[in-house]
């Protein structure tokens, strides 16, 4: 089985109830992917506080993030099926952690 930071992957997501703010994010790995959702949260954050220039902020805050968008789903291709695998926000949430736990313990 390929490692999954190697794999496509579609982040799906709506921020509202509004249908039509349906949108998605394509990236060429897992990684790459979480490292998208948080420079999205990262944005909202900046948009909200527009004086600060640093902005901090931990997983709980991150993950009250992502659980406040109306929907957040994840494609990734499987290149022994041939097929795109779906995962949901709780799997979303734990390669978040997983990601952000590996950048701050520094390059491998």
């Amino acid at each position: 089985m390929a490692n999954t930071n190697s794999k496509h992957t579609i982040i799906l997501l709506q921020t509202s109830p509004n249908r039509a703010t349906r949108t998605f994010m394509d990236y060429g790995s897992v990684s790459q992917a979480m490292d998208g959702i948080c420079g999205l949260y990262e944005r909202k954050l900046k948009e909200i506080n527009p004086a600060l220039r640093n902005i901090s902020y931990d997983i709980a805050d991150l993950y009250n993030f992502i659980d406040g968008l109306a929907d957040m789903s994840a494609l990734v291709y499987d290149h022994s099926r041939q097929a795109y695998l779906p995962y949901d926000r709780q799997w979303i949430k734990q390669k978040t952690f997983n990601h952000l736990k590996s950048l701050a313990n520094g390059p491998r």
